[in-house]
């Protein structure tokens, strides 16, 4: 939660949904969930009211369940995995309040642009997501090359295992070296590496929990 904070990221006020210790850090437009639990695996989370009624639906795509927790005395939540092994999370309410934090608040990160996912098989992963509503495009140009799949709530890009071996937030800031200037007057220190292609254009950082923030300069 400190390096989130230092990033510029909000808490936001958190629920009873867990069990266990949890909190959620924002910068207004990605939620991150921290969870104090070591078998509590990482994975996208997607708010779906009224889940019981949209599980037909879900069921028809041929998804496997892999988490499947519904009844009226518990908290409604089911998960499967993509093609590359990630795994999506589908819970009946959100599991904190809103955040206070004003519209055009942004931290020392930028713009968050998209969760960038590893993808073997981008053709395969972009006809997953497009059978759960997604947009797919090829970006073959872009300074990373990917496959960009789009939604009115979270864009997903899928690269080569290559270029982001794990999953990855991405950002983009109009100044990098104010960004990092900033970021090393708060003890914040990007890694030395960044994905090849990329080179002086970006950087790379690594939370205390091992999530992965490539912040690029504006294409």
């Amino acid at each position: 939660m400190d390096f989130y904070a230092r990033l510029g990221f909000s808490e936001a006020e958190v629920g009873e949904a867990w069990s266990h210790p949890y909190a959620v850090m924002t910068d207004g437009r990605v939620c991150l969930g921290l969870h104090q639990q070591s078998d509590f695996p990482s994975s996208l989370t997607f708010v779906k009211p009224d889940l019981l009624a949209h599980l037909m639906h879900f069921e028809t795509l041929g998804l496997e369940f892999e988490i499947r927790r519904l009844g009226n005395d518990v908290f409604n939540e089911v998960g499967w995995q993509d093609g590359s092994g990630h795994l999506i999370r589908l819970v009946e309410a959100r599991t904190f309040s809103p955040s206070k934090r004003k519209p055009l608040d942004s931290s020392l990160c930028g713009y968050f642009a998209e969760l960038g996912l590893p993808a073997a098989d981008a053709n395969a992963a972009k006809t997953f997501w497009e059978r759960l509503g997604f947009v797919g495009m090829e970006e073959p140009h872009a300074p990373l090359p990917h496959v960009a799949c789009t939604s009115d709530s979270i864009d997903i890009g899928l690269y080569l295992p290559a270029h982001l071996p794990e999953p990855t937030l991405l950002f983009e800031v109009e100044n990098l070296d104010k960004a990092r200037t900033e970021m090393a007057g708060r003890g914040v220190t990007p890694s030395a590496r960044v994905p090849g292609p990329l080179k002086a254009a970006a950087m790379l950082l690594h939370a205390p929990e091992g999530t992965p923030i490539l912040i690029q300069a504006p294409s």
